[in-house]
This record gives structure tokens, C-alpha cells and sequence, in this order.
């Protein structure tokens, strides 16, 4: 049987993967792997539950909850929430663990159970393991006065918006702001957070219906945000995914402003003030090189670890830093929260804006994003890639011919017979020449018997 929970909790088709009886299944599964301590000393545990606002978050929600009461849980049902925010908040009640219902920048049919531990930390694989494992025993069937309450957490919200606002290192006035709420978790919270913050609002992408989340907006459709932030004559913009755990910016010219520029802008800043741990920016290996020219230049030293926020996390925990993020947006400022936070992070961005006077566009120059093409090889045999002989020659080959101003980087998918071929360099065509040349190659070599 193949593992359950994939890179960011279980996620599927809603009502088809995710149905209710799974739903039940994990959320007793997770109250004893989870709530163990508690139940051991005698006491209830007490959970966070939250949504985003897909239509089928209605139901497992409900089911979650029913599950968890039934072994024994205390339940504060959150309502509709960015990730973030319910991270957040088991932290500030101190609560045993959360549960997120949300498929982030999927499309509403999906949807996905994510598992925060104590503390609102994401959980490592032996505990999703464990919790995999439990599901084969049978729950806990407690009994009268021992059964879980389920309590409607009624400031849910507005104590996320306080702690947002307390991060702030300065107000945003004189600032016009358009944001992309993606029909999402952050319809409510973020219009309102950047209001108290002082920031002239433009509102897109806020009316959620249950179904029309990520649907033409947020940072996976930034094209209604660019025209907004132009038509409005906006200083910037922010959008955000699903889930509101990632964002990514427009300046007043329309252009893109990635997570690896943001990255770049909130080092620069942190270092500038005393405030950068070690010096270190943590990011993946899929970030631009362009971010590592630009932090070499900086005094920076960055940290990579392999592609996905559970490993920027990990490494940020183990040695203390307190930045790090993806290329997708994804950026993490540990002194605040313990996740990706988009909300939080388009206010910091914003509040760079302001507190210098320059433009979006002027602080993303801090670095230079270097041509990157990514070519998807299928039907390969993806094990065998980083033991063959002609791909590492080719590999080499191409190294040499970029210098120190270009990379190579292949990787396998976690999920399907894919090699994946990402070139940099300082040229758009020589970038994609590069990569064809590989991807060539790794098709020839490594092709399955079934495919061509």
C-alpha cells in the first residue's frame, strides 16, 4: 500500500480520496498519536480546526470534528482561516494539535487534511507515519463526561489580525495596495489587516462562493492582478493562493515579483538591521541563481535544501535561522510565525515600501533573476538517472560550457516517472539550447522499455 500522506498532509479529489469516512478514519487516528500526552495524564486534548472556503470543506470539517470528539477531544472549530492562521493559533492557545482543511492553489474539486503538531509545527514523516499506522487499530470509544466538546472559536480571525499587526515595523500610510485574495482562506483577513495597517486597499478576488477558489486569481493567475494594480495606479500588489501560506508581488509597472525576489528584498533588509540570523537565507535547490549572486554580494550565505517548505522549515528549526521560503512564494520569517505565511509577508513587503520611499521594482533589483527553463522528461526511469554515465558526461559538458554563471540541475519526481531538467544561465536561448541538449539525452538514456 502506498504512503498516505504526501508532501503537505493527505490531499485528493474531495469525496472521492477525501471522503467523510476518511476524514473520521485520520482525525481518531491523529487524537491518539497526536493528543497522546494529555490522554495519559488523565485530560482531554484540545485541537484547532480551520478551512478554507471550498464547498467540501463543510463536510469534512464536520467530519474531523466528529472524529475527534468521539476519542476524546476538546475541538475549537476555527471556521474559515488562511494555514497560517490556524498554525498561529494552536500556538497561542496551546493547544495539543490543529487540523487545516485545505488543497492550497488546487482547484475546488480537490481538497487535503493537514496535521499541525503542537505548537502549530508542521509534522515530520514519523509522525504521519504513526498516524498512518494507527488508522489499521481500533479508536478510542470513550464514554460520557469523557467525550470531546466541540466549541465555536468566535475570534478566531481578529486575534490572527492583532498578531499580524504586531509584527509590523511600520505603518503603511500613503500606500495604495491591490490584493488578490484567490477567492480564499484570506478574503476577510487580508483586506483588513492591510486597512488597519494604513494601506489604501483595492480589493479583487474576495468573494468566495465555495467553488470559484483559485479559479482565475490569486498567485497562480496574476494576470488580473497586474491589470488592477496598473488601472488603479497602485504602488503594489499582492496575491495570494488558496490557503494564504504563500505570496508573491506586482509592482507598479505590472511586472512579477517573485518569492525568490522577495526573499532577496526581506535578506537585504533583516541583514541591514541586525536581524538576519547568522547572515543565512535558507532556500531550495530550484532557487534562481541569480538569488545566490545577489546574496554572495550581500554578505549573505544561503542554505539549500531539497524542493518543499517542510524542508526550508526543518533546516531553519534545526539551526535557528529565522528566513527562508521557495521560489513559489513560500516565505518563511520565523520570529512570527511557524509556516509560510502570505498574508504576512505581503505586509512586510509593503512596509519596505514604505519605510524607504522606493519602489517595488527598485527593491527587486536588488537581485538579478537569470533566465531558468525547467523541461519535464516523462516515461523514464527516473532511478537510474544519477548513475548513468552519458548523462553525467552531458551534465558536465554544459556545466562547463555555462561557467559560474549558470547551473544545471536534474532531479527525479516524488510521484511519477518524471525526470525533471532545470538550466540557468545568463541568456534566454542559451538556457533553453542547454536544456533541450539534456533533456535529449535523458530521454535516450533513460527511456522506459514501454515508451519511446
Amino acid at each position: 500500500m502506498s504512503r498516505l500522506f504526501g508532501t503537505d498532509g493527505v490531499r485528493g479529489k474531495a469525496n472521492q480520496l477525501i471522503t467523510p469516512q476518511l476524514a473520521m478514519s485520520l482525525a481518531q487516528a491523529a487524537a491518539v498519536v497526536l493528543g497522546f500526552n494529555q490522554a495519559e495524564a488523565g485530560k482531554r486534548p484540545v485541537a484547532v480546526v480551520a478551512k478554507d472556503p471550498r464547498i467540501s470543506g463543510d463536510f469534512i470539517s464536520a467530519a474531523i470534528e466528529a472524529g475527534l470528539a468521539a476519542a476524546g477531544v476538546d475541538v475549537y472549530d476555527a471556521g474559515t482561516l488562511p494555514t497560517p492562521a490556524a498554525a498561529y493559533l494552536v500556538a497561542d492557545l496551546d493547544a495539543d494539535f490543529g487540523v487545516m482543511i485545505s488543497a492550497s492553489h488546487n482547484a475546488a474539486p480537490d481538497n487535503g487534511i493537514k496535521f499541525l503538531a503542537r505548537g502549530g509545527q508542521k509534522l515530520d514523516d514519523a509522525l504521519e507515519d504513526a498516524i498512518e499506522a494507527q488508522l489499521e487499530l481500533e479508536p478510542p470509544r470513550p464514554l460520557g463526561a469523557d467525550v470531546g466538546r466541540i466549541r465555536r472559536f468566535a475570534d478566531a480571525e481578529d486575534r490572527y489580525v492583532v498578531h499580524l499587526l504586531s509584527t509590523m515595523p511600520n505603518r503603511l500610510s500613503g500606500l495604495k495596495v491591490v490584493l488578490d485574495c484567490a477567492h480564499g482562506a484570506a478574503s476577510g483577513c487580508s483586506p483588513q489587516v492591510f486597512k488597519d495597517a494604513g494601506a489604501d486597499i483595492v480589493v479583487i478576488g474576495a468573494d468566495p462562493d465555495g467553488v470559484n477558489i483559485n479559479d482565475g486569481y490569486g498567485s497562480t493567475h496574476l494576470g488580473p492582478l497586474q491589470a488592477a494594480v496598473i488601472e488603479h495606479g497602485a504602488d503594489l500588489g499582492i496575491a495570494h493562493d488558496g490557503d494564504a501560506d504563500r505570496c508573491l508581488a506586482v509592482d507598479h509597472e505590472g511586472n512579477v515579483v517573485n518569492g525568490d525576489e522577495i526573499m532577496a528584498i526581506m535578506a537585504t533588509t533583516l541583514k541591514e538591521q541586525g536581524r538576519l540570523k547568522d547572515d543565512t537565507l535558507v532556500a531550495t535547490v530550484m532557487s534562481n541563481l541569480g538569488l545566490k549572486i545577489a546574496m554572495e554580494e550581500a554578505g549573505i550565505r544561503i542554505e539549500e535544501t531539497g524542493v518543499g517548505d517542510r524542508y526550508v522549515l526543518e533546516a531553519m528549526r534545526a539551526k535557528g535561522y529565522n528566513l527562508g521560503g521557495e521560489q513559489s512564494g513560500h516565505v518563511i520569517f520565523s520570529d512570527h510565525a511557524t509556516t509560510g505565511d502570505g498574508v504576512l509577508t505581503g505586509l512586510h513587503i509593503a512596509a519596505r515600501v514604505a519605510a524607504t520611499g522606493k519602489s517595488l521594482k527598485e527593491l527587486a533589483a536588488t537581485m538579478q533573476v537569470l533566465p531558468q527553463v525547467l523541461i519535464n522528461v516523462k516515461d523514464v526511469d527516473k532511478t537510474a538517472f544519477g548513475s548513468n554515465a552519458a548523462v553525467a558526461a552531458a551534465v558536465s559538458d554544459v556545466e562547463s560550457e555555462l561557467g559560474p554563471n549558470g547551473r544545471v540541475l536534474l532531479r527525479p519526481s516524488g510521484t511519477e516517472p518524471v525526470v525533471r531538467v532545470m538550466v540557468e544561465a545568463t541568456e534566454q536561448e542559451v538556457a533553453e539550447d542547454m536544456a533541450r541538449r539534456l533533456a535529449m539525452i535523458v530521454q535516450t538514456e533513460l527511456a522506459l522499455t514501454t515508451s519511446v
